[in-house]
């Protein structure tokens, strides 16, 4: 388990209005929580039991129990019609991320005293929180059995981790972007509004801290652990001691400079005087920390550590960050996709980069230099890589970005790694996702993201947009692969 990123305990308060029995909310919340702790882990949620919200007095009180009992985060459970004003100020004075979600009816023979109209008091409830300014999460369809409402219990945790790791985040940098490399600029504005530090560092200090950290008496039992990742894919032994000191340096950089943060990411230089002055690349070090749960991003990508952070926190695995890079060329793909897989053409790419993934996320591994910068480099300098073809499986390609006049923006799309041999160098693999071709040109490009998309392995699309919409992206801006017939609004419909 990830140390780096929070643990939710989510505190369930069931609210009654008070012309409704409060035994209709007492009775369907034990349902709940019976329910929830018969399919999931019970440590996972906090029953209020001091009182059902009745009135603002019970709302404070209920407020001060799941502090005290470490709740950082809140379910506000409608067993029946539910009092608006008061139900809404639990939400408005919780510090935290919330949920609103309610009981259905459960037999046809209690429709007279046992009717609780949670499904009318919704829509009050919801009415209520746009009046106050509160963002809660609804879901989908947010009334249903004490099974049913358990699995949005359920659903709720990831999102709710994503929102309190990024409330005490800090995103360290070093230096500059590579020249070239506007893409990767975005304004930080909205990292303080979403409640996330940065720390900028010069590459200077950085280089400084890790000659400090030369002859460093740990540095043999990190290349000790180093040699046991890599196996028979450590073909640059002679670099290990340097990416030992380095990954120390960071480690304890993170440590002396996180200051009041409890999470951390780093958005890391590695080009194009990196490797003269320290004499090796750091994509190997890059992928370790990311395996571990300490996302880093590749070229001083803000954006890109922070869309990682959030994929961490919503998958709890490790991340990757990737260029959406080439096409799969014609002949490959007529001769390893079309007929055994149903995708076009223009459903696949190839993401690549350097070597920055976590290897227990890549086929099989091997530590050696890098060949784009081996091309103007002398070799030696340019080891440190980490290469391999990425593990077949579901993937979520995702990011959060502000647009060059502070707006954010985000994208969401789920496909697949397939099982086909890259034939190429990097950290890569063969990417479908359903209309791509469509979703790279009215999504990406239109949308002026940079070629950089974070990668979690699994389908996680339902939780991340959510996030984003949770955090405060209008839903109108978080593009997503539309499925044919359903047009973008700057797509072409006279286009066959």
């Amino acid at each position: 388990m990830f140390t780096n990123i929070p643990n939710v305990k989510l505190g369930i308060v069931a609210v009654s209005r008070d012309c409704f029995p409060e035994s209709l909310s007492v009775n369907r919340r034990k349902a709940l929580v019976e329910a929830y702790s018969r399919k999931y882990d019970a440590a996972d949620i906090y029953e209020c039991p001091v009182c059902i919200v009745e009135s603002e007095i019970h709302m404070k009180q209920a407020l001060e129990d799941i502090k005290k009992a470490g709740c950082n985060a809140l379910a506000v459970y409608l067993g029946n019609f539910g009092p608006e004003i008061s139900e809404t100020l639990l939400a408005k004075h919780f510090d935290g991320p919330k949920m609103f979600l309610a009981a259905a009816e459960e037999s046809g023979d209690s429709l007279i005293g046992g009717r609780g109209d949670a499904y009318c008091g919704m829509l009050n409830a919801s009415y209520n929180l746009k009046l106050r300014n509160v963002r809660a999460y609804i879901p989908e369809y947010p009334v249903g059995t004490a099974d049913e409402c358990a699995d949005m219990l359920h659903e709720f945790l990831p999102i709710a981790r994503a929102v309190i790791g990024l409330r005490s985040l800090k995103i360290i940098s070093f230096g500059p972007r590579p020249m070239n490399f506007l893409a990767c600029n975005a304004p930080i504005k909205q990292l303080y509004n979403l409640g996330v530090e940065i720390e900028e560092n010069s590459e200077l200090d950085l280089f400084e801290a890790f000659h400090k950290h030369k002859d460093d008496a740990r540095i043999a039992d990190v290349v000790a652990d180093m040699e046991k990742e890599l196996g028979a894919g450590n073909q640059k032994p002679e670099i290990l001691p340097k990416l030992a000191q380095y990954e120390l340096t960071l480690l304890d950089w993170i440590q002396e400079h996180k200051g009041y943060r409890e999470y951390v990411c780093i958005a890391g230089k590695c080009w194009p005087t990196f490797q003269t002055q320290f004499g090796f690349v750091p994509c190997y070090v890059n992928s370790r920390l990311t395996g571990r749960g300490i996302p880093v991003s590749c070229e001083v990508d803000i954006y890109g550590a922070l869309s990682e952070f959030i994929g961490t926190c919503v998958s709890q695995d490790a991340v990757t960050l990737l260029d959406i890079n080439n096409t799969v060329p014609a002949d490959m793909y007529a001769q390893s996709i079309q007929g055994k897989y149903d995708y076009t053409l223009q459903d696949t790419f190839m993401g690549f980069h350097c070597g920055n993934t976590c290897s227990k996320k890549l086929s099989a591994c091997s530590m050696k230099y890098q060949m784009i910068m081996a091309r103007t480099l002398p070799e030696e300098v340019t080891q440190g890589t980490l290469e391999g073809d990425i593990v077949p499986g579901d993937i979520t390609f995702f990011r959060l970005q502000s647009t060059a006049d502070a707006k954010l923006r985000a994208y969401v799309a789920q496909g697949e790694v397939l099982p086909v041999a890259t034939r190429s160098f990097g950290s890569i693999g063969v990417f479908a996702i359903p209309q791509m071709g469509r979703f790279y040109r009215h999504v990406l490009i239109e949308g002026n993201y940079p070629h950089h998309g974070a990668v979690a392995f699994g389908h996680f699309g339902k939780s991340l947009f959510e996030v984003f919409k949770l955090i405060g992206v209008a839903p109108e801006e978080i593009g997503f692969n539309r499925p044919k017939g359903m047009l973008y609004q700057t797509e072409n419909p006279f286009i066959g």
